[in-house]
């Protein structure tokens, strides 16, 4: 028993005694790559280690020998030209994307003030369209037909003792038709949108039928005057 005890306690000492370690991950700047890769894109054009390049990749990095006067520490050293180099940047691909982005970007823009000067538009149509602004200039006109071609009518049917009904009831139909045409010109809402310049136009042509209406009535009642 005594001897467990101790085979216990020096494992124990054992476990205690060895350090405890652990793989952790940790940050790994590597000063190098960073100048090659800002030389390959839009960064200042160097490379390191200096020399290395000189020697082994002259050709790319555009590398050159030159003498550098600075007291006890003179001597050579190396620099790095881009138009020496073989090779280009890699940022004027990422330049054009940009540019074809940027491009894509103005033409949603236009796109997106076009169809807001569109709907702007519309939306004035719309409120053109929600008000009869011409009917006014009309309505006296139209009254004043109508009661010439209804007072004619009845006077022909008088005249004629029902003799000229044909004749009244075509007048009356055609009238009755554009009348109908003239209310359905004046309404407005859902459906029924015309604007102002529409509607102005197609009440001048209302206008001409009634006037040729009128005329018809009239001379029909010369002819009731004449025969009857």
């Amino acid at each position: 028993m005594r001897f467990k005890n101790k085979i216990i306690t020096i494992l124990c000492a054992i476990i205690m005694g060895v350090p405890l370690t652990g793989n952790a991950q940790k940050v790994v700047r590597d000063n190098d790559k960073k100048k090659q890769w800002q030389s390959m894109e839009n960064g200042p054009w160097d490379f390191s280690p200096d020399w290395y390049y000189y020697f082994l990749h002259n050709k790319y990095s555009g590398a050159e020998m030159y003498w550098k006067w600075a007291g006890l520490k003179s001597g050579f050293r190396v620099r790095f030209k881009e138009p020496k180099s073989n090779i280009r940047r890699i940022m004027p691909v990422r330049v054009t994307s940009e540019e074809t982005q940027r491009q894509k970007v103005d033409k949603v823009e236009k796109e997106r003030k076009h169809i807001e000067e569109l709907y702007k538009e519309e939306l004035l149509r719309e409120a053109d369209r929600a008000v009869d602004l011409m009917y006014d200039a009309y309505k006296d006109e139209f009254n004043r037909m109508q009661d010439r071609i209804t007072d004619g009518l009845l006077y022909c049917m008088n005249k004629s003792d029902g003799k000229l009904k044909y004749q009244v009831d075509e007048l009356s139909r055609q009238n009755e038709i554009l009348c109908a045409d003239i209310a359905y010109i004046h309404k407005t809402g859902v459906g029924y949108g015309l604007e102002n310049a529409k509607r102005q136009q197609a009440y001048e042509e209302a206008k001409a039928k009634m006037g040729e209406l009128v005329n018809r009535t009239a001379h029909l009642c010369a002819v009731a005057a004449t025969h009857y």
